[in-house]
């Protein structure tokens, strides 16, 4: 059995909903803290039960079965992430899981300027120590493009800090990836790469804005400082706007700049561009 955590998230969501394209519905499994968010799972045949990286107890029970525990990163920033994601590991040892994957980040490293590698880095370190075989899907970057933008849609301009290239990648096709993973004849052992081999700048998005509405659509480069207080007269924490920049800071350094082949090998196509998704968010959609 194959036991899948976030399921009811957008990025694990869709890795179930490719699982049930490729193996039987009874030999995928889904924890989830709240189970009637994951009955539309229930009804197609998925076994569906309550699991929590703060609750051991019923994280084990949930990963009863389980061959294969894909573990979603936590999202819970109020919390000790790294104490849920020893809780999960933990588990899914306990349940006699042969392999236990990951969802990382491209570029999850102790050294890097940005906070989030760390905690990836020391995630996969754990996993390492488990002692049993471990994948870590390390994604690009996905996520909101109207928050890494901004309101250029109403201003014309994307006013953001110096940044550099982001391997941008459609959550629905990392979750397609991940299903092929966990489908796979093949091992993958230890970090892989499931980001384009394509990267993206701020400035790329803006050329691929302009395009996209007919209008010119400004690139315009905001002092780190400058930004940081924006943000904070804006009503954003200055913990979260300084977090931020430091993805920023990372990009510009051609920290992530190193995409791969695998996520194009794993699709059997092509990624979705970046000027595909962003078309997804346009209050009005080109003709």
């Amino acid at each position: 059995m194959i036991v899948v955590t976030g399921a009811t998230g957008i990025l694990n969501g869709a890795t179930v909903e490719h699982l049930l394209k490729r193996v039987p519905a009874e030999t995928i499994g889904v924890s989830a803290r709240d189970t009637m968010r994951a009955q539309h799972f229930a009804d197609r045949g998925v076994r569906v039960r309550t699991g929590s990286y703060d609750d051991p107890i019923t994280l084990r029970r949930s990963f009863d079965g389980a061959e294969q525990v894909l573990l979603v990163s936590s999202s819970d920033h109020t919390a000790d992430v790294l104490a849920q994601h020893r809780n999960a590991i933990e588990a899914a040892v306990a349940a006699g899981a042969q392999r236990i994957l990951y969802t990382s980040l491209h570029g999850a490293d102790f050294e890097g300027t940005y906070p989030a590698l760390g905690m990836h880095a020391a995630t996969e370190a754990m996993l390492a120590e488990s002692g049993v075989a471990w994948t870590s899907l390390r994604n690009g970057f996905f996520g909101d493009l109207n928050m890494l933008l901004g309101p250029w849609q109403d201003t014309g301009v994307i006013s953001m800090p110096a940044d550099g290239p982001i391997p941008w990648v459609d959550r629905a096709d990392a979750g397609e990836a991940a299903a092929a993973v966990l489908a796979a004849d093949r091992r993958f052992d230890g970090p892989v790469s499931i980001a384009p081999s394509e990267t993206v700048s701020l400035a790329d998005f803006a050329v691929a804005a302009s395009e996209l509405t007919g209008r010119t659509i400004e690139r315009v480069v905001v002092d780190d400082e400058q930004w940081v207080g924006d943000q904070v007269t804006s009503g954003v924490p200055e913990s979260v706007a300084r977090f931020t920049l430091s993805m920023f800071q990372a990009t510009r350094t051609g920290y992530f700049a190193d995409g791969g082949a695998l996520l194009t090998e794993l699709l059997g196509r092509q990624p979705r561009s970046a000027a595909e998704q962003l078309a997804d968010t346009l209050i009005e959609p080109p003709t």
